[in-house]
């Protein structure tokens, strides 16, 4: 499998993107606190799909998957405190969250054909 041909993993780099493009703009102070927080969350859900799909067993491909989607769960809840904080207004947010459940969804369906294997391995 060659993860650079994967929808998900398109789509998260494009989140990725997103991310980068709006988080410069957060102030100076946060450099250190929410905005690098949620450089670390983007990053990580394309590498660990990369590092997933890199692996010679199902069950750690599935792992890696896993931190994946719990990344997404937390740049959301970041995204959500900076709009609470109002670095970001509403027509980011809801851009930035609009790809975030674009990623989720075809993370989701990824999860959910790898189980299905090991499944059937069963």
């Amino acid at each position: 499998m060659v993860y650079t041909e994967l929808e998900v993993w398109k789509e998260a780099r494009i989140l990725v993107k997103l991310m980068y493009r709006y988080v410069s703009k957060f102030p100076k102070d946060e450099v250190f606190g929410l905005q690098s927080q949620m450089k670390r969350a983007v990053i990580s859900i394309p590498s660990n799909i990369a590092e997933g799909c890199g692996r010679n067993h199902q069950k750690d491909s599935l792992q890696f998957f896993f931190v994946a989607r719990g990344s997404i769960y937390e740049l959301e809840t970041q995204l959500f405190l900076a709009l609470d904080l109002s670095y970001i207004n509403d027509d980011i947010f809801n851009e930035v969250l609009l790809q975030i459940e674009v990623v989720r969804k075809l993370l989701n369906g990824f999860i959910k054909y790898f189980e299905s294997l090991i499944k059937t391995k069963s």
